[in-house]
């Protein structure tokens, strides 16, 4: 893991322009991830937690403050960048590899190549053998991992994933929680991951960013000193808890606790 960060925000604010009057949603962020670390964002509803996912994606604009990807400023949408949503957003009516190709389809990518590497993700994934299958054939925890690997397709250097496995029941979220270190493990890549769940945040980070009330601001960042490969086990033992304590200490500070 490169010391040198790949993602760094000084400063970086957000006020929306609204017929009430502004309203200030971030509030000076700092923070700096490395290449190939996977960080989770917690914090209440509503804090901007998706907002600030947005705006490393370059979807929505900064009020103030400067944001940089791989040193650049990011002033618009990034092409080394792919993004997961809650929901899978697959298309009904392509199966599961010609979803995964939409995304070649829209960056116009060399075809052969884009068939080779998404045959590449779906082995990774787990999804050899279901190439033909349309969405309403998986299972919520398959399209999430078809989601992901749409989002690797183009091979882009940070993957931005938002509460993706909010709408999972608690145990394929549990599974899927598995799946997606392994496929991380595998990729290499450097993952920023909105999440309601503080077990979800430790089990998963190197480092935990814990967010305010809004306007929000940084509270506190926690470096998760755990070994890798995590097992669903670890979220039994005292270090798992006193780690989940701390992030949670939080919200039970401020009066508020996400589910």
């Amino acid at each position: 893991m490169s010391s040198v960060p790949l993602i760094e925000a000084r400063a970086v604010s957000k006020i929306y322009q609204t017929k009430d009057g502004p309203v200030e949603s971030l509030r000076l962020l700092d923070f700096a991830i490395a290449e190939g670390e996977f960080i989770s964002v917690v914090g209440p509803s509503g804090c901007g937690k998706s907002t600030l996912l947005k705006m490393v994606a370059g979807l929505l604009p900064l009020t103030g403050g400067t944001l940089t990807l791989a040193g650049q400023a990011i002033t618009g949408p990034q092409r080394d960048v792919g993004i997961v949503f809650q929901n899978a957003v697959l298309l009904a009516w392509r199966t599961v590899l010609d979803n995964i190709l939409l995304q070649a389809e829209i960056r116009h990518m060399p075809s052969g190549e884009a068939l080779a590497e998404a045959q590449r993700l779906i082995d990774m994934a787990g999804l050899t053998g279901f190439e033909g299958k349309y969405p309403w054939q998986l299972s919520g925890g398959m399209q999430q991992r078809a989601s992901i690997c749409r989002a690797l397709l183009h091979d882009p250097s940070v993957l931005l994933m938002d509460e993706p496995f909010g709408a999972l029941d608690a145990l394929t979220r549990e599974k899927m929680n598995l799946e997606l270190q392994r496929i991380w493990l595998a990729s290499k890549k450097t993952v920023m991951l909105i999440t309601h769940s503080i077990p979800e945040a430790v089990f998963l980070s190197d480092r935990v960013i814990v967010m305010s009330e809004r306007p929000s601001s940084i509270t506190a960042i926690y470096a998760i000193d755990l070994p890798r490969p995590r097992t669903l086990d670890m979220m039994g033992s005292p270090e798992f808890a006193v780690l989940a304590k701390q992030v949670r200490s939080h919200f039970y500070t401020q009066g508020s606790l996400d589910h």
